[in-house]
């Protein structure tokens, strides 16, 4: 994929909140598709589609334990688009991410998957 196209792709992905949102709690590492339908509250089905499009824009990255879907930012945000990582870090501290982020700290005390 050439330069233009991937950032074409990326500006794609992220044109969805949900995404966006999703983003910013990858921010804080490796998350498990449990964690993010608990999060976000959305089905699971649900999470799996965006999390596509977030693949496929190569913003994400992903492996398998068991039954579960683990999902991180990829490389390519990390060493390509750091102003990127900087960015969804500054969303922390605004609603609705910041409440996500409350929500993902309570919820990894009572982690069930």
């Amino acid at each position: 994929m050439n330069t233009t196209t991937n950032e074409i792709a990326v500006f794609k992905a992220l044109s969805e909140e949900i995404r966006v949102r999703i983003m910013v709690l990858l921010t804080k590492g490796e998350l498990c598709v449990c964690d993010l339908t608990a999060v976000l509250k959305l089905p699971q089905s649900t999470i799996s589609r965006h999390m596509a499009k977030l693949k496929g824009a190569q913003l994400v990255t992903d492996r398998r334990e068991g039954k579960w879907v683990h999902y991180r930012m990829s490389d390519v945000i990390k060493e390509g688009l750091p102003d990127l990582t900087v960015t969804l870090r500054n969303l922390e501290h605004k609603s609705p991410y910041s409440n996500d982020l409350t929500t993902f700290n309570n919820h990894k005390l009572i982690k069930s998957c």
